[in-house]
């Protein structure tokens, strides 16, 4: 798995207007619960699903998992593009993973809380 690490400084302009809507409901999903991370999927239909992280006593799942598996319940069969909200800077592997189940390039945008893109992984 490549390196997880989103190098800074990457611009918000290099967002499609589609892509830019995954960062504004990633951030809300992300609000709405006070979690550590919200994330949104794009799947080949142009459907969206929002998550945020669920951190349980005996679950435990990152916010682009939920996210994925939302759109995977709802019949998704790929992913266009994702995007995940978080203060950390970095893409967990576990929602990496999940997306590249069922896209291997779909662009996975990773921004800081205020909404600004840190970067994009397409590995």
């Amino acid at each position: 798995m490549p390196d997880q690490t989103i190098p800074a400084g990457t611009a918000d302009a290099d967002l499609s207007a589609e892509d830019a809507k995954l960062v504004t409901l990633a951030r809300g999903a992300r609000a709405r619960v006070g979690a550590a991370e919200g994330a949104s999927v794009r799947d080949q239909d142009g459907r969206t699903y929002a998550a945020a992280t669920v951190s349980l006593p005996s679950l435990q799942v990152t916010a682009l998992q939920l996210a994925v598996v939302s759109a995977v319940a709802a019949g998704a069969k790929s992913i266009e593009a994702a995007a995940v909200v978080t203060e950390t800077g970095v893409l967990d592997g576990a929602g990496h993973a999940a997306v590249r189940d069922l896209t291997g390039d779909a662009p996975i945008h990773v921004a800081a809380p205020a909404g600004t893109l840190l970067g994009t992984v397409t590995q």
